[in-house]
Order: C-alpha cells, then sequence, then structure tokens
C-alpha cells in the first residue's frame, strides 16, 4: 500500500474531478465504505444505537451519508459538533437526512448529548479529516473526552478527529479508535508515531478513484509489503554450498555484552548464511562460543574495559577484503575512545556491505560524515535515541518526524536508514521510504535489535542487495514477532524465541 499526505490526496480527488469522477460520488462511497464496516459490528454484536459526530465540512458531509444508511437499521443520533454543514457537498447531504435520523446540536444542547453519547453502542466520528492542522475547539473537546470515556465502539472517518495528518502529531484531545476507515491510501498519521496509537484497526477502502491516478501520484511511503511484492525472497539452490551461501564478519561484543553477539550471530546463521566469522573480545570468547557452536571465532586483543582494541585493526581490514562477503558492525561493541576510532576507520575502508548496528552507530554520533567515504553500501539501524544523537536531534524531535528525519539522513549521507520502533521506517538513499506494519509491543525488549542487525547482514552475505536485505529482514523481524506473540504473550516473549521462530517463518 500507499502512504500519501493530505495536500497530494486533494491533487488525487481533483485528478479524479478532471477525468469525470464527481465528488458527490466519492462521498457517497465514502460514507457507504464506513457504514459497511458499522453494519458489520451492529449485525454481529446486536446492537441498536449509533451516534454519528458531524463537523461542518466535507468529513461531516460523509457522517451525514453514514447516517443515512445506518438509519435503515438501527437508531441513529446525528450530533452537530460545532457548527452546521458549510459546504455544499455537506448541505446537501445533511437535507437528505431521513426524517427518523435525530439530530441534535452540541453548542445549544451539550446534556443531552452527553446523555445520548452515554447510551450510544456505536460512535462514529466524522468532525475532522485530513485537513486538520490545530486543536480541537472546546465543544469538540467535549465531546470527544466523552466518547472516549464511553463504553462505545469507536469508528474514525479516515482520521480520528485532533490529529495531525502528515506529521501524526496530537497536539491535545484526540478520538481515540477502535476502528479507522482511510479512503483510498494510507495517510501518514496511520503509520506514524503517537498518532497510530489512535487509531485502532485501519483498513482502506477504494472510494471509486481510478487506479491509474493512484498509480501515478506523490506517495510518501510505501509498505514493506508493497515492495516485496515485487522483490520476493528468491530460494536456494540444489547446488549450494557453505561458500555459494556468503560468510559473514561479524565484529561485535565487549565485556558484559556477549549476548549481543550471540543473538545477533544467531538469527544470521538461523537464516541461511552459510559461514558465520565472529570477532570479539577475546574475554567473551567462551561464553560467545558456547551459544554459537556453528560460528567460527577471532578472539581479540581487548582494552583494559574489555573492548576491541585499535590495535586490531590490520587483522579486521585483512579480514574484511579477503574472507568475507558482508560485515556486521556495532552490536554490544561498547563506547570508547579506541572503539570511535576502529568503528570509523573500519568504515572508511570498508570494501563489503556492511550493516552498523548500535555502539557501532554511537561511535560515530559525533561525526556521521564519515559515512560518506565507504566504499561499499551501508545500512544504519538506529533506534530514535541513537537517530536523535546522529542528527543532533531530541529523542522526541525524531518520533515527532520519523519518516521525514530518516529520508533526509539517507539522503545526506547516501546509506540506508532503518529507524526502529513501532511501524519501523527504512529509507533508502535514492528518497524512497518505506514504512513496516508487521511487529507488536512484545518486541520491546533488549535484544530485538541486535535479531534484526543479524538478519539484515545474514541476507546481504547471501546474495540480496542492501534494499531488499532492510526491507525483508525488518518485514520477517515482525513476523517473528507477530508469531511469538501468538505463542506466548507481549510480556513473556523474549528475542531468542523470535529466532526459534526463523525456522517456521522462514
Amino acid at each position: 500500500m500507499i502512504v500519501v499526505e493530505s495536500g497530494e490526496m486533494r491533487n488525487i480527488e481533483r485528478a479524479a474531478v478532471r477525468q469525470g469522477t464527481s465528488l458527490a460520488s466519492l462521498m457517497e462511497q465514502a460514507g457507504a465504505a464506513v457504514a459497511e464496516l458499522a453494519a458489520k459490528i451492529i449485525a454481529k454484536d446486536k446492537l441498536r444505537n449509533v451516534t454519528v459526530f458531524c463537523g461542518k465540512g466535507n468529513n461531516g458531509g460523509d457522517g451525514f451519508v453514514i447516517a443515512r444508511f445506518l438509519s435503515m437499521m438501527c437508531d441513529v443520533t446525528v450530533i452537530i459538533a460545532n457548527e452546521y454543514p458549510v459546504s455544499d457537498l455537506a448541505k446537501l447531504n445533511f437535507n437528505i437526512l431521513p426524517d427518523k435520523v435525530t439530530v441534535v446540536n452540541n453548542t445549544e444542547n451539550s446534556e443531552k448529548c452527553a446523555e445520548i453519547i452515554s447510551n450510544s453502542d456505536i460512535i462514529i466520528d466524522a468532525i475532522y479529516g485530513i485537513g486538520f492542522n490545530d486543536i480541537l475547539d472546546p465543544y469538540c473537546t467535549e465531546l470527544i473526552v466523552r466518547a472516549n470515556r464511553s463504553k462505545a465502539v469507536r469508528i474514525a472517518v479516515d482520521i480520528p478527529s485532533g490529529i495531525i495528518c502528515d506529521t501524526g502529531e496530537v497536539p491535545g484531545e484526540c478520538f481515540h479508535a477502535d476502528y479507522t476507515v482511510s479512503f483510498t491510501a494510507l495517510k501518514p498519521a496511520h503509520v506514524l508515531y503517537p498518532s497510530m496509537d489512535y487509531c485502532g484497526e485501519v483498513t482502506v477502502s477504494k472510494i471509486g478513484i481510478p487506479k491509474m491516478i493512484i498509480d501515478t501520484c506523490t506517495y510518501a511511503m510505501k509498505t514493506t509489503d508493497e515492495f516485496l511484492e515485487k522483490h520476493p525472497m528468491k530460494s536456494m539452490k540444489k547446488s549450494a554450498h557453505k561458500g555459494s551461501n556468503g560468510t559473514l564478519l561479524s565484529i561485535c561484543g565487549s565485556y558484559g555484552m556477549a549476548g549481543a553477539a550471540v543473538l545477533s550471530g544467531m538469527s544470521a546463521l538461523r537464516c541461511g548464511v552459510g559461514l558465520l566469522r565472529v570477532a570479539l573480545p577475546e574475554s567473551i570468547y567462551p561464553i560467545a562460543a558456547q551459544g554459537l557452536t556453528e560460528a567460527v571465532f577471532m578472539p581479540l586483543e581487548q582494552s583494559s574495559h574489555g573492548l576491541i582494541s585499535i590495535n586490531e585493526f590490520d587483522r579486521l581490514q585483512m579480514e574484511i577484503m579477503n574472507n568475507c562477503s558482508a560485515v556486521l558492525l556495532g552490536c554490544g561493541l561498547g563506547q570508547g575512545d579506541d572503539i570511535s576510532e576502529l568503528v570509523s576507520a573500519l568504515i572508511s575502508i570498508t570494501t563489503k556491505p556492511m550493516v552498523l548496528d548500535a555502539d557501532g552507530i554511537n561511535a560515530i554520533a559525533g561525526d556521521p560524515t564519515i559515512l560518506r567515504t565507504a566504499m561499499a553500501p551501508v545500512i544504519i539501524t538506529p533506534h530514535p535515541g541513537e537517530m536523535g544523537r546522529l542528527t543532533g536531534k531530541s529523542t522526541n524531535d525524531v518520533q515527532k518526524s520519523r519518516y521525514r528525519t530518516a529520508r533526509d539522513f539517507a539522503s545526506e549521507y547516501g546509506v540506508t536508514v532503518v529507524l526502529k520502533g513501532a511501524n519501523t521506517i527504512i529509507a533508502l538513499p535514492d528518497g524512497n521510504v518505506y514504512v513496516n506494519l508487521t511487529g507488536n509491543n512484545g518486541m520491546a525488549k533488549g535484544g530485538s535489535g541486535d535479531v534484526l542487525a543479524g538478519m539484515m547482514a545474514s541476507f546481504i552475505s547471501q546474495g540480496m542487495n542492501t534494499d531488499e536485505a532492510a526491507v525483508n529482514a525488518v518485514y520477517y523481524h515482525g513476523k517473528l514477532g507477530d508469531k511469538c506473540l501468538d505463542k506466548y504473550s507481549a510480556r513473556t516473549m523474549l528475542p531468542s524465541d523470535m529466532i526459534e521462530e526463523i525456522k517456521n517463518i522462514l
């Protein structure tokens, strides 16, 4: 699926009108799509009372259409949130509401509205749409606070009222939907933090806009499944051997962080790499060797803090040049002056694709320009805090502009950015951005990122380009999390459980 910003959505609608589709028809089909979802819930749960909040614009017009359709099967009340309709289409659909639809103006009778809300089985939010760019007025705020406290099933039309569509910001009170019906395409608010938490289960309904217009529009992002439809994972050849399945050099781990090297290494092995070579401080070799029985190890000289010594640079350089097809650098590597120097030097000399994770990212946070010197493609996998350190932004500012931050950094430094978090963002150097919709909150545990980095590096070692490896790893990492959620629970699932599920998912 594509993700389209509000301005481009208006361009799409205007293009459809120029080709002969009427706005009235689009509104009718939009209202019908929401009414269809509501009707299924009504029939399934034997509900009776539906309340539709309507604003003054075309989103309110959608609400009047919904009310008209649903009045054929249940009791419907329309609450005018703040003003009566002002757009021509909204006025038209307001004027043809059946007499059996009760209409109450919240600004004139808020106590009556409160009573209606408390007795509602379903509340449908059609106050504001994708054009909203402010905070809710007191009348709308009052309605939405009451709706959010009610027992009713809550459905949002296009996006919940109170959300800024293109940034995902929620500057004040916001309708908290159980379901959101988006029209034509996903919007940024459906996939960005924090607005995604208010959207509930999101579906996309086609409302009569010609496919040709949608296919040629300018989109902000695509979903990872859209990419994978065109770039499916290839099967291994029957004649494959460990040499043809690639060699991954993993430079990971430090004293106290052996688990990161084990988790990333085990996930790389499970994803099919032919040979895993693990370079790590000599003090943690005995621990890592117990967890990675199939790996080949390079115990390295270490500093007094249990970190890989800068003295090992020449040896690592030779390994990169002669003995691997890809490099994983950073999982549990630790932090210190030697590590910063080592990581920068390895980036500048690498002739093999590299995945830079965790402390590898922290090592260059003071000077990310080193990424421009790499002689092979690089994927970085920051969480929001690490992305903030790379860009000089606060974590909060990164979260407020996730896809723009990732896209701009990828374009500026010529790397693939995998910005982790709920709905991970993958930004490619060519400006394309993908958002991942697999995964769940049970994955929010230390070690999940190590599993992801190992998967990604394994795929590159086996011959995927960095675009394919990033998208495949993020998508299937989320699928692993969803499998573990079903099998265990969000609270009890562990990253090691996800590694065990690789053999079932792949």
